[in-house]
């Protein structure tokens, strides 16, 4: 057997990253010691969750599954909901829902995406109804708090697609508890005092402040933002992206319902403020809503006021002032290699923008796949494995930063120096801004997709296009009338398989509360 063979994988730092990551590996190849695979995760024991309630994609449910999760188990343990995509409130001229200022990205692609683009055909009639509600049923379902799906469909399966709220940390104990009782990963409690390496600059081990050395074949760096192998111990430098996207720092709070039977929302609301925008999410048991802002465009006393001003309607002026706020910086940027000899970075270690689209959990979950299904045997096929993950993950980010770029650049908010900055042409990607001038003309559609598994699909663009008020100059071809009939009957369709929807489907707190009590019954 070569010594460069990858027999043990040592992942270091836990939470969701960690053990998603843990998770993926064990449930790929059989694991522990005797069995192929060892992996083994190794956290701090006085290092807290980074998560203050956490946002997913639909990609969770088919992750969930791969690793052997019962959804049911999972929506107890987690204190989880459904997600069925995200409201924005006040993006397009800073005004509220009552004045028309909304829009909604759903997890629904329009129905008969794939054989017709629906854009050209519903512009004419843009003042009747809005695109989202023109083409899928799920911002309509959702401002009701509908759930996706009724009582009887089985789990992961749905009416509509959906992700995922979670409580961050209660979801990375029940990961440690699965990764560890069912799929044999082997966890240490302990610090890491030093980073062994070999003559080529591999690293061997880790040496840990019990005494012990933990030695590995491969590392996965999950140690957050401070990124100890990659960035700390390799070198491998952040590349920056305030000067794209502003926000980096937040303020958190957990908010509780007035009422035991308030309405758990079915998306999570994004409502634009001055110098950034707040989140909303719904648990089962409370909600999670932060401020996540700029602050070369605000201090944190008056972002401080921002939140608590919003927190008023739940909690009274009283109680929004006593309420206690968690105060989160971040550096927006993501490291200029992932994999380096061998070592991996997954999660914040890896890179963070901010929350915006939720797109932390889904590279956790890309990467993690991709570790699984690419392992190198040995070192010999490392450097190759390496390169394909760097220029996959590469181009991921720069997708993942022009899509949260369009948000801001199609805004047109006044009211502040940060809504002006972000449409500064000096600070907008070189390729969205041929996007933008081509989409002036023909809007986005399938040719949008350059790899396999691209993370925003051209569904995704044009649903915030033109949920922003984006206009595509109408062909100048007239397009067969075989092809106008269709996409009239689509919109059609979709009214009627909204009316259905509302009439069949229960509240998101009626589904939750039926999948709890059906589970307390078999126990």
């Amino acid at each position: 057997m070569s010594e460069t063979t990858v027999k043990k994988v040592v992942i270091l730092g836990g939470g969701s990253a960690g053990w998603l990551t843990a998770g993926v590996l064990a449930a790929e190849y059989a694991a522990g010691a005797d069995r192929g695979l060892q992996v083994t995760l190794v956290e701090s024991p006085d290092v807290p969750t980074i998560g203050v309630g956490e946002g997913t994609w639909p990609s969770m449910r088919s992750t969930l599954k791969r690793i052997g999760i019962s959804e049911t188990e999972f929506l107890l343990r987690c204190d989880a909901s459904f997600k069925q995509g995200t409201r924005f409130l006040g993006w397009c001229r800073g005004g509220d829902a009552s004045g028309g200022d909304e829009y909604f990205h759903p997890f629904t692609v329009p129905a008969g995406f794939h054989q017709q683009n629906p854009v050209p055909f519903w512009q004419p009639h843009r003042d009747e109804m809005s695109f989202g509600d023109a083409v899928c049923p799920q911002g309509h379902i959702s401002r009701l708090n509908l759930a996706p799906k009724q009582v009887t469909t089985p789990e992961y399966a749905f009416n509509l697609n959906y992700g995922y709220h979670l409580d961050a940390g209660k979801f990375a104990d029940f990961l440690q508890e699965h990764c560890t009782t069912r799929l044999g990963v082997e966890h240490l409690r302990d610090r890491v005092t030093d980073i062994r390496n070999d003559r080529h600059g591999y690293i061997t081990g880790l040496q840990l402040e019990s005494g012990a050395v933990l030695e590995g074949d491969l590392f996965v760096d999950c140690s957050g933002a401070r990124s100890l192998l990659l960035g700390g111990h390799y070198g491998i430098a952040l590349r920056e992206q305030r000067d794209v996207l502003f926000n980096d720092s937040a303020l958190a709070v957990q908010v509780p319902y007035a009422e035991a039977d308030s309405p758990i929302a079915s998306c999570t609301l994004s409502t634009a403020r001055e110098a950034g925008w707040i989140w909303d999410i719904g648990l089962p048991s409370r909600r999670g809503v932060g401020y996540t802002f700029s602050g070369a465009h605000t201090s944190d006393k008056d972002a401080e006021q921002v939140l608590r001003r919003y927190l008023e309607p739940a909690l009274g002026s009283g109680g929004a002032e006593r309420a206690e706020l968690r105060k989160i910086s971040f550096q927006p940027g993501y490291r200029e290699q992932f994999w380096h000899k061998n070592c991996v970075a997954i999660g914040m270690a890896a890179g963070f923008i901010e929350p915006l689209e939720a797109s932390a959990l889904v590279l956790v979950e890309q990467s993690a796949r991709m570790l699984a299904e690419q392992l190198p045997p040995d070192r010999t096929m490392m450097e190759a494995v390496a390169a394909r993950f760097n220029r996959k993950f590469a181009h991921h980010w720069q997708r993942i930063i022009e899509f949260l770029k369009l948000h801001y650049v199609l805004s047109e908010r006044e009211d502040s120096a940060y809504w002006m900055d972000h449409r500064d042409p000096a600070g907008i990607p070189a390729r969205l801004q041929e996007s933008l001038a081509l989409w002036r003309r023909r809007s986005p559609w399938l040719e949008e997709t350059e790899i396999a598994d691209e993370l925003f699909p051209a569904a995704s663009y044009q649903y915030v296009l033109y949920g922003m008020g984006f206009v595509t100059e109408p062909l100048p071809w007239t397009v067969r009338p075989a092809m106008e009939q269709a996409a009239h009957k689509q919109f059609y369709d979709n009214i009627q398989n909204r009316e259905r929807l509302q009439r069949t489907l229960p509240s998101n707190r009626e589904l939750l509360q039926r999948i709890h009590l059906a589970a307390g019954q078999q126990r």
